[in-house]
């Protein structure tokens, strides 16, 4: 691209999706919007490195996110953590972006507050901002990254030296910003809808349509399987 050329900005939406609900996809739909982005790659997980296990296989989990995006021509589903052997990393996923994009694309590797403080767990953290950006959305019951205390020296070194408040910065170079969205605050979780499964509970309007009777015809969630 020519110096002063915008980058075309590309969302990367990891996460397990244990199941997919509202909450994901009001934040995605509002980044759209709000933050600039041309579109939206859903990136379920495979075998995740720092928390348990999902309750749903990968391939049930890959289902539902297709099917609670395929209205939307915006969203697209990649599948290369579920297909991955072993455990999946957000960095591999994320080199392997850039090399297929080059560096015709910025990357927005969408994130929550609550992950991003731990983010210095994560393998080879530092490499992320040579690959894409951040964008940080809130966490219902979260408080803001400025007034989180547990925050590590390094993380909020990094925070406040790559900080921007305006999206628009993030056309401007392929990767290195964090911008903090605003985003509505669903008072929605995956977990919430596994306990509300398991009690033989209703989970309508909490999630699309359709995956909530995928869910019911592949009994996920119930305790049964």
């Amino acid at each position: 691209m020519e110096i002063g050329d915008k980058f075309p900005v590309i969302g990367i939406y990891g996460g397990t999706f244990d199941p997919i609900h509202y909450g994901h996809l009001r934040i995605a739909e509002e980044l759209l919007n709000n933050a600039g982005l041309k579109r939206i790659l859903f990136v379920p997980s495979g075998v995740p490195r720092l928390r348990v296990a999902p309750a749903a296989s990968r391939g049930h989990r890959s289902a539902m996110v297709h099917l609670a995006i395929q209205d939307n021509t915006k969203f697209s589903l990649d599948e290369r953590e579920v297909n991955r052997p072993g455990v999946s990393t957000t960095i591999q996923s994320l080199r392997e972006f850039r090399r297929e994009l080059g560096d015709n694309a910025a990357l927005c590797f969408i994130l929550g507050i609550d992950a991003f403080v731990k983010i210095d767990q994560w393998a080879e953290w530092q490499e992320l901002f040579t690959l894409c950006h951040i964008i940080l959305v809130a966490r219902p019951g979260y408080v803001s990254i400025n007034e989180d205390k547990a925050l590590s020296a390094e993380i909020r070194k990094e925070f406040l030296s790559r900080s921007v408040t305006y999206a628009g910065n993030l056309e401007l170079q392929p990767n290195g910003f964090i911008y903090t969205a605003q985003t509505s605050l669903l008072e929605i979780s995956a977990s919430q809808i596994r306990l509300l499964i398991k009690n033989n509970k209703s989970i309508r309007y909490l999630l699309p349509e359709n995956v909530a009777d995928y869910i019911q015809s592949n009994r996920l969630y119930t305790g049964d399987l």
